[in-house]
């Protein structure tokens, strides 16, 4: 009997866990009954009730098992991590706040069935912020034209993973993973199925304008080099620019110095404006020179303060 992962990242959800393992139980077994299943939990050091109710749903099923994080790790760290934890022929990857609609399992289950190793289920629509909705389109069309990586529009992650990719992910060994350009860098035969992403059921979101930077930062810093061939184009245009125009001012000083009378104003001008295009240089290869150091230090993705209703084996893969 195949075995269904189904992975679902939480911090602060003590409103949706209960609901969310319910309604994913129900659609295995109403839909899928020839597959035994797992749910995986990972909790990433919620500060309500979240891992108070992660233990008795634990407790009432053996088959819903819970990885609680020792601090929060991030958006990215802790889900990656959580993917290679589990124990399926495919993991099904998906938000605890019901944005990624359950009814879409056993539409992805049915894509892997076919063959494709990576189904991918991509936003056409969304019940989301429209401002929020628009600033994600601009965001994602500007990575994919930098990018010299193909990268997916309106894909958050949300789908199914067969083990095979899975093993790909274990053994990266990436410290800051960006899950949705490995997936468009490294994945294997792949097939996108829309979905229209629904309100958040309950509780609030988590994302601001920090993360989203985060996010956006990490995925430009990883996959395109723009940012540092414009800083590098861009400083030999105004270095040349600059030139011109001294030799111009110097020339006019000289032959025109009475009609010419621009004391320091051009100067002053000149510094503020050269000094504030070096400081965006500088902060932008501050980022890319931020996640190589991330990636010497090889931190681990995630340190474990507890886990529950998983074997004692070493290697997740080999757990039954």
């Amino acid at each position: 009997m195949k075995k269904i992962s189904v992975l679902i990242p939480c911090y602060n959800e003590e409103d949706n866990v209960i609901p969310m393992s319910q309604a994913v139980e129900k659609i295995i077994k109403d839909k899928l009954p020839q597959y035994d299943y797992e749910i995986v939990f990972i909790d990433n050091d919620s500060q309500d009730h979240t891992r108070e109710y992660l233990r008795a749903i634990c407790a009432n099923n053996k088959k819903v098992k819970a990885i609680l994080n020792a601090k929060n790790f991030g958006q990215f760290n802790s889900p990656y991590y959580g993917m290679c934890q589990t124990t399926g022929d495919c993991t099904i990857s998906m938000c605890c706040d019901f944005q990624d609609p359950v009814e879409m399992i056993p539409k992805l289950v049915h894509e892997w069935e076919q063959g494709y190793k990576i189904v991918s289920a991509i936003k056409t629509t969304s019940k989301e912020n429209p401002f929020m909705r628009f600033l994600r389109t601009i965001y994602y069309k500007l990575i994919k034209k930098m990018s010299d990586i193909e990268q997916i529009e309106q894909f958050t992650g949300f789908g199914l993973y067969d083990k095979a990719f899975i093993d790909v992910l274990r053994n990266l060994h990436d410290p800051t993973p960006f899950l949705r350009g490995i997936v468009a860098e490294l994945g294997f035969k792949r097939k996108d199925i829309p979905y229209e992403q629904q309100k958040r059921k309950a509780g609030k979101t988590h994302n601001n304008w920090a993360t989203l930077y985060d996010a956006a930062m990490l995925s430009f810093t990883s996959y395109t080099k723009t940012g540092l061939r414009v800083a590098t184009i861009g400083g030999f245009m105004v270095a040349l620019i600059s030139l011109v125009i001294a030799i111009v001012y110097f020339v006019m000083k000289l032959t025109h110095w009475e009609a010419f009378p621009l004391g320091i104003a051009p100067a002053v001008i000149g510094i503020f404006f050269f000094g504030s295009l070096q400081l965006f240089f500088i902060g932008l290869l501050g980022e890319y020179v931020m996640s190589i150091n991330k990636r010497v230090m090889n931190r681990p993705l995630v340190i474990e303060e507890e886990r529950i209703n998983f074997c004692n084996c070493s290697e997740p893969s080999s757990c039954s």
